[in-house]
């Protein structure tokens, strides 16, 4: 039987570094964040029907559970509009886009609030948006309800931008460990029974070490029979990890291949434990860094799993009805959805850039030296 209770959470941010001759400190507190003490279901089979010709220009949930993943090139974001209409939105794309890409897209959904903005961890292609999507929806819009992350700090200026704003427009910040649930209206716009949990995997209360790859948030979204996994930037090491604490409950319908599809991820152990239906896979299709990994498409291709990659197919948003029963899929543009024909089409993109001029610099998130960024948690 699962146990639920309502513990005070204080999450401390203590940022030291020199500002002319001005130290700051920041100290963010929440209360009221609602734990289920048990571990998450597991997914449950059932037939999946894709349809990639499918508006998904505006929001209109009606009882239906949507998950947009939105192309934001080498780089993530998600957006899940709830049975209820609340709004989760699970990281906001890279640094250098400010966060454009991810508000304009929100606009277009006709998005007004997020109520739950959760940082996976602090790398800026991550949370590269965050504090232009706080400002704008304090500034423009409804606000945001909450923020979460893992609480592991990353010292970029990109990291201490995300803090200011969580200072600047007081929004409520919440460091997640494994086993709570995100406090969500989980009853359908129709008045059904099927219920919907986020559940956290990742990070464990207990750190084994203060990665920020390793530590990022894991979500399991559970709605009636359907099952979704999100990973954020976890490896092998994590996966195994997972796998040996949840084993079969990890199994899910769908599945955001971790790290952008890298082979640091989406182990072969892992991918049989999760055996998802279809795979979403966030990275640009001129990926700078190869992603997704051949060694990851011939995996999904070997297990049959219906696969998604936002620089082929653009904008993907997944419609799960009312009960969890059926699943559509649809995409901003037409590409195939088996991973071998995607792996081959990669190859092709790889042609043509041999042809083309050369290849800028890359670019990294600016450093910030001067600070030190020591979060920690306090249970009382």
């Amino acid at each position: 039987m699962n146990r639920s209770e309502t513990r005070p959470l204080r999450t401390t941010i203590s940022r030291e570094g020199v500002v002319g001759n001005v130290q700051r400190s920041v100290l963010v507190v929440a209360v009221g964040l609602t734990v289920i003490l048990a571990g998450c279901a597991g997914g449950v089979d059932f037939g999946t029907s894709a349809d990639s010709s499918a508006d998904s220009s505006t929001v209109d949930a009606a009882g239906d559970l949507e998950i947009h993943h939105i192309d934001v090139g080498q780089a993530d974001s998600t957006l899940i509009v709830t049975p209820a209409n609340e709004t989760i939105l699970i990281d906001t794309g890279d640094w250098r886009d400010d966060g454009q890409a991810v508000i304009d897209y929100l606009e277009a959904q006709g998005i007004e609030r997020i109520d739950h903005l959760v940082a996976t961890h602090g790398h800026a292609d991550h949370i590269g948006g965050h504090p232009a999507v706080i400002e704008h929806f304090e500034e423009h819009g409804e606000g945001v309800g909450a923020a979460y992350d893992a609480g592991v700090a990353h010292t970029s200026a990109t990291y201490e931008n995300y803090l200011d704003a969580i200072e600047e427009y007081d929004v409520d910040l919440f460091q997640v460990v494994a086993g709570d649930r995100l406090p969500l209206e989980s009853a359908s716009a129709d008045g059904s029974n099927a219920t919907l949990e986020a559940t956290v995997l990742n990070p464990p209360e207990e750190r084994p070490n203060d990665g920020v790859d390793e530590n990022s948030v894991v979500l399991s979204l559970a709605y009636g029979e359907f099952t979704y996994l999100t990973t954020g930037d976890i490896e092998r090491t994590t996966e195994q990890r997972l796998i040996d604490a949840h084993g079969d409950a990890l199994a899910a319908d769908a599945y955001q291949a971790g790290h952008h599809g890298s082979s640091t991820s989406s182990s072969d152990p892992f991918l049989d434990a999760v055996d998802p239906d279809v795979a979403v896979i966030s990275s640009a299709l001129d990926s700078q860094y190869g992603h997704p990994h051949d060694e990851v498409l011939e995996s999904l291709a070997e297990r049959d799993i219906e696969t998604y990659w936002t620089g082929v197919h653009g904008d993907t948003v997944l419609t799960v009805d009312d009960g969890g029963t059926d699943l559509s899929v649809a995409t901003e543009r037409e590409g195939p959805t088996d991973a071998a024909a995607l792996l081959e089409r990669k190859h092709g993109a790889d042609d043509e850039r041999a042809d083309s001029a050369a290849v800028s610099p890359i670019a990294s998130d600016p450093l910030s030296p001067a600070i030190d960024v020591t979060p920690a948690r306090t249970v009382g």
